[in-house]
């Protein structure tokens, strides 16, 4: 089974960068390279919610909140998508989490992200 594994969290200023990533635990490169990968962030008292996803570069997607702001990237020999959050605001706190795009891989610890001055 694939297990999740983010990193690259912590306490930043507004106006802030954090990069975070996600390794992909599985000796299968074509599950891991056939797969859209997303993130996903959740609040305190909030629903998890979409933030980025892509299968490859012409394939990106943002959420409208985090336009400009985010970059998902991935590296599929290290099985690994990554998130540049650039321009950070509070609202932007959150636990952050990979998955795929369908949500079918069991979800990791997720790194949190607190903006706060």
């Amino acid at each position: 089974q694939v297990q999740l594994v983010e990193s690259g969290g912590g306490l930043v200023q507004p106006g802030g960068s954090l990069r975070l990533s996600c390794a992909a635990s599985t000796s299968a490169f074509s599950v891991y390279a056939m797969n859209a990968m997303g993130w996903y962030r959740q609040a305190p008292g909030k629903q998890r919610e979409v933030v980025a996803g892509m299968l490859n570069d012409a394939t990106r997607n943002y959420a409208d909140s985090v336009k400009g702001r985010f970059t998902i990237s991935r590296d599929n020999a290290k099985k690994t998508v990554y998130l540049q959050m650039n321009n950070l605001t509070p609202e932007d706190t959150a636990v952050y989490y990979c998955n795929t795009v369908n949500r079918s891989w069991p979800w990791g610890q997720g790194p949190p992200v607190t903006v706060s001055s």
